[in-house]
């Protein structure tokens, strides 16, 4: 638990609950070595994490559908070589305001660090938007690096990890996934994640980044009451959804290397396979960047990830920032 963690229920509770089989509420205190009226304060908080308990008279209580912890031994015994080798640390947080934000405040360390959190009390994606984090539900990761080259460095690097998250999507056995510039997992047209890259530091030096994944892994009523556009989870997708930790591995293990090479092998690299995963490929789009619009038709990338968009005007070249790409109606 951090400091800047909710009021959660204690863990030990929690894994005890977690099994989705009825816990009495004896059973329960003698756990936690605690009151019965202890253990009804602690179940009163589930609700407000969007967790469903039932109880049953002379059974006790059960979480509904169990939950699935993340566990950091068991997502690094999943991890390739490849991956667990560049990965200095790897923080497994129950509670946090973002995996983004608590990456961000530590201390600058070499190789790349990597955090999952279960839950996000101040979870945010791009401009400033709130990313609902339901606990236990879904995937929050961040990961962080640092280079001595500058910004120039990370051009593309978003649309880069786009590639990389959907190159563990198919390896999970889920297809039809497509990018949408410049941070949007789309899986047939419907949000399944998004990608929030921070950078901070000197332009042309020292330069920290950090990636931050969201992936959807579970439908939840919280969730659907708070997005705002089409979206999906992996339970909707597949028949048997993979573990959540198995989800997290498999992300580590195709982000991680991307991370460890990309200031030598940059944007070029994934250039040709972003491409043929465009959602928008080709389609008569609207750009927004803050109160201007322009409307075009989507041509791509260039070689550093920046949108190619034909207007009246011409071929024009779009870099990323505060810009929302949609369909024009």
């Amino acid at each position: 638990m951090n400091s800047d963690a909710a009021d959660l229920p204690p863990m030990a509770l929690l894994q005890l609950l977690a099994d989705g089989k009825n816990h009495s509420g004896q059973e329960m205190a003698k756990h936690l070595n605690v009151s019965r009226t202890a253990i009804w304060k602690q179940l009163a908080k589930l609700e407000a994490l969007g967790l469903e308990l039932l109880s049953q008279s002379g059974k006790g209580y059960c979480l509904v559908g169990g939950l699935e912890l993340l566990d950091e031994g068991i997502i690094r015994k999943e991890m390739a070589h490849t991956a667990s080798e560049c990965l200095n640390k790897l923080s497994v947080l129950t509670s946090i305001d973002s995996t983004n934000a608590f990456l961000m405040r530590q201390e600058p360390a070499p190789g790349i660090s990597a955090c999952f959190a279960e839950y996000q009390t101040a979870g945010r994606g791009r401009r400033g938007r709130q990313w609902v984090s339901p606990f236990a539900s879904n995937i929050y990761l961040s990961l962080r690096l640092s280079n001595n080259s500058g910004l120039g460095a990370f051009e593309g690097i978003s649309l880069a990890v786009g590639v990389a998250v959907a190159r563990a999507l198919n390896e999970l056995n889920i297809g039809d996934v497509q990018l949408k510039w410049p941070n949007d997992v789309l899986w047939s047209g419907r949000k399944l994640g998004g990608i929030l890259i921070e950078v901070v530091g000197d332009p042309s030096g020292v330069c920290h980044l950090v990636v931050g994944l969201g992936l959807n892994l579970k439908t939840e009523k919280s969730m659907a009451q708070a997005i705002d556009q089409p979206w999906v989870a992996l339970d909707s997708i597949l028949t048997e959804p993979p573990s959540r930790n198995h989800v997290a591995s498999c992300l580590l293990n195709h982000i991680v290397p991307l991370l460890n090479t990309y200031e030598v092998q940059g944007f070029s690299a994934y250039k040709s396979e972003w491409e043929g995963l465009n959602a928008q490929a080709n389609q008569a789009v609207d750009l927004f960047m803050g109160d201007n619009r322009t409307s075009g038709i989507m041509r791509g990338v260039n070689s550093s990830g920046a949108l190619l968009l034909e207007t009246d005007k011409g071929l024009e070249i779009f870099h990323g920032g505060e810009v929302s790409l949609r369909v024009a109606r």
